[in-house]
């Protein structure tokens, strides 16, 4: 999930709303017609997933794009980054020293679309249901230090978090905390279908052929009251198989934005020769690439196998050989743009090295060729993603001290399956949920951690709990510091890449940098026509 550039200071005291008012009807330039994005995000319902869309279960970055476009949250990142402002609050704020109490008061004549009231009673049963239906695969670990909501009164909502967490305000900003109408989400059982009901700049309307979502048409929200300018008045999402194919349809102005995610052959084009008409935005990326272990099999289990691995890879050829310009290496699970980024990978193992490696292995009495097969999702990250594998298998296996093979597997059932534990090496992308240091390590080295890692390091989980204690998430740095040289000597994950971001839109299009955030987020309602 899903998923700045900034470090961002955490909330201290009551926080005022950046934008008054609710995007009245004459805010922006509306234009005609409604405006078309491209994306290339799969949502599909299956046995694994038949509930997409609900927020206490959808927990990839295209299911939160369209989530952010419908369901209101209290807080939300502003434009342009920055701490969390009031969304569907008036004021947010903790109310000890030890962050472990947080007030919010709501925005007065709140409704959801179908204008019926939104009261703090629903902000309760909406958080509750994502933590009593815990999908495995959804965002409940987000919420999960959440002991009790309380509503006071109609307007106020108590949250007693179990212990301290300066970064609760950031999760209060993620669709996981998505305010739902009960009459629409059942309070034991997420709500099947691809259907999205709440209190957004928009309501919705998918189209589905085969059990997946083709298109889906935004329509502004009358009754929205919250700190967003709408822009226009409504909006398309097409959703395109591949690439190649959304390209296409920009081409033929079938869209006038391409947003997540082009391909990087298309960048590079774009980049060396601009297209009339077209106008190409480049945007700073926190999206990043990474190998992730099963710490108990047999084949990965002993340290020394993973920091030969780590010793091997040269991921200055893979940015360079399959994705060129639109990537740079990546040599800790924090990338740069977050506070505390330190290249703990290279200041560990240097310059990649097969001797070394060999020496690892040969101290800690490894078998070569040590045999294992690659694990990859084939329609989830891009075409990109099978050479990427290819070129990862072939650095290992050229040293002689690997024999790997490489499996592909559609995201449906891949996911499930790296969850039960069923592969010893696999790679993963991370969109980050909110932008701090915490959301690139606790969900890595926590308990309940996303990847359904086995490893368990206690120095790791006690700087994760000391560092919420610090409001000031400046001072978090040496904790961070320390924590990337533990991934670095223990290797239960392997960076590879951080990506940059690209959109293409038509030249009349406006608002586009500030409709793609770094952390891969949509808002549709920056969008309009023309001069703003």
């Amino acid at each position: 999930m899903k998923r700045k550039t900034l470090v961002l200071p955490a909330v201290a005291g009551l926080l005022a709303p950046v934008l008054a008012g609710c995007g009245a009807a004459d805010a922006g330039s509306t234009g005609t017609g409604a405006i078309v994005v491209g994306t290339t995000d799969r949502i599909a319902a299956s046995a694994n997933a038949p509930a997409p869309l609900d927020p206490a279960v959808g927990y990839e970055a295209g299911v939160w794009n369209v989530l952010g476009q419908t369901v209101q949250t209290l807080m939300a990142t502003p434009r342009g980054g920055g701490r969390p402002v009031p969304e569907a609050a008036e004021s947010c704020a903790f109310t000890d020293r030890e962050s472990e109490s947080y007030r919010c008061r709501l925005r007065a004549g709140l409704t959801f679309a179908d204008g019926s009231p939104l009261t703090a009673d629903d902000v309760k049963y909406s958080i509750d249901r994502v933590l009593r239906i815990k999908s495995a695969n959804g965002p409940a670990a987000l919420l999960d230090n959440i002991d009790t909501v309380e509503p006071a009164g109609a307007r106020e909502v108590v949250f007693h978090l179990r212990t301290p967490d300066a970064t609760f305000p950031y999760k209060l900003a993620t669709p996981a905390a998505g305010i739902v109408p009960r009459d629409h989400y059942p309070a034991n059982s997420a709500r099947s279908g691809f259907q999205v009901d709440g209190s957004g700049p928009y309501t919705m309307k998918p189209e589905v052929k085969s059990g997946r979502v083709v298109k889906i048409s935004f329509t502004r929200n009358p009754h929205y009251r919250g700190s967003y300018e709408v822009r226009n008045d409504g909006a398309e999402l097409d959703l395109f198989p591949d690439a190649a194919a959304m390209g296409r349809a920009l081409d033929e102005k079938k869209i006038d934005m391409m947003a997540r995610t082009m391909s990087s052959e298309r960048a590079r084009q774009m980049l060396a020769k601009p297209e009339d008409g077209v106008r190409l935005t480049e945007m700073p990326g926190l999206a990043i690439s990474y190998l992730g272990f099963d710490t108990e099999d047999p084949a990965v289990g002993n340290k020394a196998v993973r920091q030969a691995i780590a010793q091997i890879v040269d991921r200055g050829r893979i940015a360079s050989e399959v994705y060129g310009t639109t990537v740079e290496p990546l040599y800790s699970l924090i990338p740069t743009g977050i506070t505390a980024h330190a290249n703990a990978f290279y200041g560990t193992y240097g310059e990649p090295s097969a001797t070394k490696a060999a020496d690892l292995l040969k101290k800690a009495k490894i078998r070569t060729p040590v045999r294992f097969t690659l694990h990859y999702t084939n329609d989830h990250y891009g075409r990109d993603t099978a050479t990427e594998y290819e070129a990862l298998k072939k650095q290992l296996n050229d040293t002689g001290l690997f024999d790997v093979t490489v499996e592909g597997t559609p995201w449906a059932r891949y996911r499930p399956a790296e969850l039960r534990g069923d592969y010893a090496v696999y790679g993963m992308g991370w969109f980050p949920d909110f932008p701090d240091p915490d959301n690139y390590t606790a969900p890595f080295l926590g308990r309940n951690n996303f990847l359904g890692s086995p490893y368990a390091s206690a120095e790791a989980r006690t700087l994760i709990a000391d560092s919420r204690r610090r409001a000031d998430r400046s001072t978090v740095e040496p904790a961070f510091e320390r924590l990337q040289d533990i991934v670095a000597r223990d290797v239960p994950v392997l960076p590879i890449w951080q990506g940059k971001q690209y959109v293409a839109s038509r030249e009349d299009l406006s608002g586009v940098e500030w409709a793609v955030d770094s952390s891969a987020d949509l808002h549709l309602w920056e969008l309009g026509r023309g001069t703003q």
